[in-house]
């Protein structure tokens, strides 16, 4: 018989049982800054709820008043689903997460819930299981990110992106990675555009953004915790493989 479990993490549990992604390599910084950034989060009122089959971590989403998150998004009063995956498809696991979300959020009065969606990479939640529990898009940015929202009222104030994202991104000439340590992948992604660089013996600023209101200024896309940007043009959003961070500056030298 089949026994699935909820499990929402919380400063304790979080010392016992560490977060999901990455869990394999538990020593290593990138999952140790994503611990430590959970520990701090988690007084703002984020939520990581896990989800176990027999025991089994099987998917997990996160998510937190938009007021403290890592997204580029306008969306006051709703909650914001920083990430949400799932290892086995197909078995209602990531619907049953939604719901909790969803269910949350009318506990604590929200307006309704948002995600950021980009189907160019895995970095960010698909879009099709949002929109099978009719999350509808409302808004585009460059790069191909979508702004999808449930909304409990259609008379709320609907969430946004903002639009000068060619006014922040020509803020950089020189290669600059803007990160936050929401994902535990930001470290390796990290090293992998710094060995690219040192291959083209190209110098590199790296820039770590202390907080909501830093992401919503300077981030140059709505995903607001990584960002590689050369000659005031994007180079990624999310981890590449050396090879490919040295082709990339390679096009744009």
């Amino acid at each position: 018989m089949t026994k699935l479990e909820f499990i929402e993490l919380n400063h304790e549990l979080l010392e016992g049982m560490g977060s999901y992604c990455l869990r394999s390599k538990k020593n290593s910084k990138g999952y140790r800054q994503k611990n430590k950034w959970l520990q701090n989060s988690f007084d703002e009122g984020l939520k990581y709820v896990q989800i176990f089959k027999n025991n089994k971590q099987v998917g997990f989403i996160e998510y937190t008043a938009a007021e403290y998150s890592s997204r580029v998004v306008y969306a006051k009063g709703f909650l914001v689903i920083h990430c949400l995956w799932v290892s086995e498809i197909g078995q209602g696991y990531g619907t049953q997460l939604i719901q909790k979300c969803l269910t949350d959020a009318k506990r604590l009065a929200k307006k309704g819930v948002v995600v950021v969606t980009n189907s160019t990479t895995s970095w960010t939640p698909s879009k099709e299981i949002f929109f099978k529990n009719n999350f509808q898009c409302i808004d585009k940015a460059p790069y191909g990110f979508e702004l999808l929202v449930y909304s409990f009222n259609e008379e709320f104030e609907q969430p946004y992106f903002p639009t000068d994202w060619d006014e922040r991104i020509n803020r950089y000439n020189q290669l600059t990675i803007l990160r936050s340590f929401q994902c535990p992948y930001v470290e390796v992604a990290t090293e992998n555009i710094v060995s690219g660089a040192m291959q083209l013996d190209l110098p590199v600023e790296v820039i770590d953004l202390s907080g909501r209101e830093e992401i919503m200024t300077l981030s140059p896309t709505p995903y607001g915790i990584f960002s590689v940007i050369y000659k005031a043009q994007l180079v990624t959003f999310h981890r590449l493989t050396v090879r490919s961070v040295v082709k990339k500056l390679k096009e744009l030298r």
